[in-house]
């Protein structure tokens, strides 16, 4: 029975997440939130991890050493060089991605690129069209930095528009929106195991 049970059981991917806003209250940030929680309640074999980006100094390449890095910096190139794909929260700040996030793409692209040749998926929550045109930047962005994203499902969600999609604390209420963040998910393990080649 146990040997029934390994074989089926997927290998573990770890899934380092990225929120575009600094702010506490972000929605972003509540969409990680509740990325975390649906993984460990109904996705096994995920294992997502919320890398902070705000202690990040701004890019300057005069604050690298002969191959090194600042020290929060190394860390975070670290962490990303350890996940196997990387889950992009991206608000969108005029038509594009935000100040912070272009930073952290930026440090981590660094010769060696730690980005490189992993999966990755976008999630965005705000006014308008949900996010959408930061996510086609980033998209861009990733052409260079050799990230390769999940096509569908497609997730833009417009925070303010009825029902209350979250609550005074940016937790994530809405069902549908749950559902839909799940399926982002499981299609980016299922990418991630097919890149892999597992």
């Amino acid at each position: 029975m146990a040997a029934a049970v390994g074989a089926e059981a997927k290998p573990l991917i770890k899934v380092a997440a990225i929120c575009g806003s600094l702010r506490e209250g972000s929605y972003n940030r509540g969409l990680i939130r509740s990325a975390i929680e649906i993984s460990k309640s109904s996705i096994p074999g995920v294992e997502i991890e919320h890398v902070e980006i705000a202690e990040l100094p701004l890019l300057n390449t005069d604050l690298e050493g002969e191959g090194s890095f600042p020290p929060v910096v190394e860390a975070f190139r670290q962490k990303i060089l350890e996940a196997d794909s990387i889950l992009f929260a991206s608000p969108e700040y005029n038509y594009s991605v935000s100040a912070p996030l272009k930073n952290a793409l930026d440090w981590a692209s660094r010769p060696p690129n730690v980005w490189g040749d992993k999966a990755a998926a976008i999630i965005s929550a705000s006014g308008g069209s949900g996010g959408s045109r930061s996510q086609y930047h980033l998209r861009q962005i990733g052409v260079f930095l050799d990230l390769h994203f999940i096509n569908k499902p497609e997730f833009f969600l417009n925070a303010f528009q009825p029902p209350a999609k979250f609550d005074k604390n940016s937790n994530l209420i809405d069902a549908k929106t749950r559902e839909n963040l799940k399926q982002v998910l499981l299609s980016l393990q299922a990418f991630t195991l097919r890149l892999q080649g597992r």
